[in-house]
């Protein structure tokens, strides 16, 4: 069985070069798969993706008073109230982000320290009638240079901090600090 813990955390992702910053406070699930291996639930403020098109479901319906969680799949019921979910897989060499969401755009960044990795973004679209006519145009796929990875904490993840180069070709795209500090 995994273990997790729900702690206080902060995260940031912040570009060097261009005016990109995006930082909030939450709760994360933190769940141990293997010694030094973690995945990472992230809760997401409502309002940190509020924006047309972008809505978010109550947690509890309106006007009940059963204050358990609609599902018993997460077990954190701000994560099932998101329209997003966000989420990280570390570990001393590794890392990967998966931004997911039910309508909008979609992501995953693959990171090991020194080398070129995959960013991958796409659209969802629920009310599509045929989602394989735009599945193609609905997807891009970017490369990334880690340029830094570090993890570091005892026996829990405490601090991750990366810092990477997104790249289009030989176009480069800015430079990247994501930070997450989790309150053990």
């Amino acid at each position: 069985m995994l273990t997790h813990r729900r702690l206080p955390a902060s995260l940031s992702v912040v570009a060097l070069d261009l005016p990109v910053r995006s930082a909030f406070e939450t709760i994360v699930t933190l769940y141990q798969r293997a010694p030094q291996r973690f995945h990472v639930l992230i809760d997401v403020p409502n309002s940190t993706f509020d924006s047309p098109g972008v809505a978010a479901t109550p947690a509890y319906p309106a006007g009940s008073t059963d204050q358990s969680p609609k599902s018993v799949r997460s077990p954190s019921p701000a994560i099932e109230a998101q329209s997003r979910l966000l989420w990280l897989e570390i570990s001393p060499n590794r890392a990967i982000f998966t931004s997911q969401s039910k309508t909008g755009l979609s992501y995953r960044h693959t990171w090991e320290q020194g080398t070129y990795g995959i960013s991958r973004y796409w659209l969802n679209h629920p009310t599509s009638v045929n989602p394989q006519e735009t599945a193609n145009s609905d997807r891009m796929r970017l490369r990334n240079f880690t340029r830094s990875l570090d993890l570091t904490g005892h026996d829990y993840p405490e601090h991750l901090r990366l810092e990477y180069e997104l790249w289009s070709q030989q176009l480069k795209l800015g430079t990247y600090v994501l930070d997450l500090d989790i309150r053990i």
